[in-house]
């Protein structure tokens, strides 16, 4: 090697990061025993950014573009190396290049569950998870608070503490918004808005912007959400007891269908129920009136009337406890009654066969001598 070649490999004339994986958030620039010649090609391409550091100090940062390096456009480092008049020598400094372009679906969770206080449910726990974008925005504050003096620093060095954070700060927004447990849903994008700006005070310190807070989902534990599974269908079930009976008529046609399914006599049984079932409903229908005493009809039902007294739904009353309130004076012609069966209230004394109790009222005591 000639003495040329010698001095060509320790002078360093293009300094630049050709290769930038998806991770990498920060980048030494491996200067080794290499010296930079002044004058020297710094070329730092789109989402980076280049720091120089003189001795564990932040020198100057460069932005995107192709600058030269004198002594004119490295004015910190200057002072830091005490070069009062300029340097022509090579010089030795760290340098560092940062990406600052955005780092995306990085997700974020609780380990544990929030212990929370519902209005509905009373005491309950509850897990959330989401994700986040991040950027740097300040390459000399990043490397100083964050990645030091490390050779390459990868994302996954970082999102550890940004999660920590958010999750911390999540549990403690969530405590204090007091959102029933069913809306939090619906209040997603609220509280993501909210927490956004809190959380970004704490990502400046650190040199980086929270670009991007999601919130993905919030979610009770697995018993309590079977329970309340189960109190919805209840609410979609409505009548009990027509959905059993209904639910008994199935599986009793189904049976009798398929004698094969559950065994041959299950089927077998079946099929005599519903024939049963069916052929004595038939049979007592069509039977006549002198096999047998005759089955009298059920009772009728005593009508159970309601009034509108003093604006206030009073009842029920039968007609014996109807017939004293109208004597009592305490409802009138005009009070508004009404029985199951009536289309709209109606005023009593509107009422044929109230009308009648109205009418058998006696008279006021005459006055005392």
């Amino acid at each position: 090697m000639g003495l040329w070649d010698k001095v060509k490999h320790q002078l360093l004339d293009v300094i630049e990061w050709k290769e930038q994986d998806g991770n990498t958030v920060v980048w030494k620039f491996p200067r080794y025993e290499n010296e930079i010649k002044n004058g020297a090609q710094l070329i730092v391409r789109e989402g980076q950014a280049a720091v120089f550091l003189h001795e564990g100090e932040i020198g100057d940062v460069f932005m995107p573009g192709r600058h030269q390096l004198t002594t004119s456009n490295l004015p910190i480092l200057t002072t830091l190396a005490s070069w009062k008049y300029g340097f022509d020598s090579p010089f030795k400094c760290d340098i560092f290049f940062v990406a600052t372009k955005q780092f995306t679906n990085l997700k974020w969770g609780t380990k544990n569950p929030i212990m929370l206080r519902d209005a509905e449910f009373g005491p309950i726990r509850l897990r959330t998870f989401g994700s986040y974008c991040f950027k740097v925005s300040d390459p000399g504050k990043f490397i100083k608070q964050i990645s030091g003096a490390s050779s390459s620093f990868e994302t996954e060095e970082i999102t550890e503490q940004f999660r920590n954070i958010l999750a911390s700060r999540f549990a403690d927004a969530l405590g204090e918004a007091k959102i029933p447990a069913l809306d939090l849903a619906a209040n997603y994008n609220e509280i993501g808005e909210q927490l956004h700006e809190k959380m970004q005070v704490e990502f400046d310190e650190y040199g980086a912007t929270l670009t991007k807070f999601l919130i993905e989902n919030i979610s009770l534990p697995k018993n309590v959400e079977e329970a309340l599974d189960k109190r919805s269908s209840m609410g979609v079930i409505g009548n009990m007891q027509q959905y059993t009976q209904f639910q008994t008529a199935n599986a009793l046609e189904g049976m009798a269908e398929n004698p094969n399914a559950g065994g041959g006599m299950m089927g077998m049984i079946a099929g005599v129920g519903m024939g049963n079932m069916v052929g004595g409903a038939i049979g007592g229908a069509a039977a006549p009136q002198n096999q047998g005493a005759p089955v009298p009809p059920p009772l009728p039902q005593a009508v159970q009337w309601y009034a509108a007294i003093n604006g206030q739904q009073t009842g029920p009353f039968d007609e014996s406890l109807l017939k004293t309130q109208i004597q009592q004076g305490l409802i009138k012609k005009d009070t508004l009654v009404w029985h199951q069966g009536m289309a709209n209230w109606t005023p009593a004394g509107n009422i044929p066969e109230l009308a009648g109790f109205f009418n058998a009222a006696p008279p006021p005591l005459p006055p005392q001598n």
